[in-house]
């Protein structure tokens, strides 16, 4: 092999030694600019579902948070008609990635500190009806003659929207209760949530930061079946 020939191969392997070193270099720089950015995207996830709980309750008898209108109307079905009512209602935990509480503070390589904002909570009253344990049937929620066999003048529209505002007062109440009793599990899910989707970008240490508020009240909403 003559001078010239070792000068070409020479030559070639510093090209691919250097081509080597940049390549790796432009790798290494893309994935760590890659992976900021991409934790930085939740941000844009907007409203985060994380948790939703579907509970059925089964009345035979009225409370307190029935208030008067659940009193009059309501006792007289459930003890006097011999029914029992089903109340059905959902709770849905959101986390809102839009908000300005919720913020991303890299640590160190791939490792990031997600402070998180309260969380917001959505009550929907599903259904409500009524089962009539001598016909071993379910009737609809507020069936006409049922009421007006028992209120003189007929049960008007008025009547209808105060008890639909004790049916919301009754579901706010155990909602409350219940929201506040499982804080725990909402804030795991949300973690198990958020660690999954991070982690697929090339995070490796996550550390959340929780807003444990008490909540003190909730806005409920009734589906078109009882609200009609």
């Amino acid at each position: 092999m003559n001078e010239f020939t070792i000068g070409i191969v020479v030559a070639l392997v510093a090209v691919g030694a250097l081509w080597l070193w940049f390549k790796s270099r432009s790798k290494k720089t893309v994935k760590e600019v890659r992976i900021f950015s991409s934790i930085e995207q939740l941000k844009a996830i907007g409203q985060l579902s994380v948790y939703k709980v579907l509970t059925k309750e089964i009345v035979t008898e009225t409370d307190h948070t029935w208030g008067e209108i659940g009193t009059r109307y309501l006792s007289w079905v459930l003890s006097g008609k011999k029914m029992a009512m089903i109340f059905e209602f959902e709770i849905d935990f959101r986390y809102n990635l839009q908000s300005p509480r919720f913020e991303i503070q890299e640590k160190g390589m791939n490792a990031y500190t997600i402070s998180m904002p309260p969380c917001d909570y959505e009550v929907n009253i599903r259904d409500i009806r009524f089962y009539d344990e001598q016909g071993s049937k379910l009737l609809p929620w507020l069936l006409p003659d049922l009421l007006n066999g028992f209120i003189s003048g007929g049960f008007s529209e008025e009547d209808k929207n105060k008890l639909v505002d004790a049916a919301k007062r009754h579901a706010r109440n155990q909602a409350l209760e219940l929201i506040n009793n499982i804080q725990s599990e909402v804030q795991k899910s949300a973690k198990s949530t958020l660690e999954s989707i991070s982690r697929a970008f090339g995070a490796t240490h996550l550390d959340f930061e929780f807003s444990s508020l008490h909540a003190e009240n909730v806005e409920v909403e009734v589906s078109e079946k009882i609200a009609s």
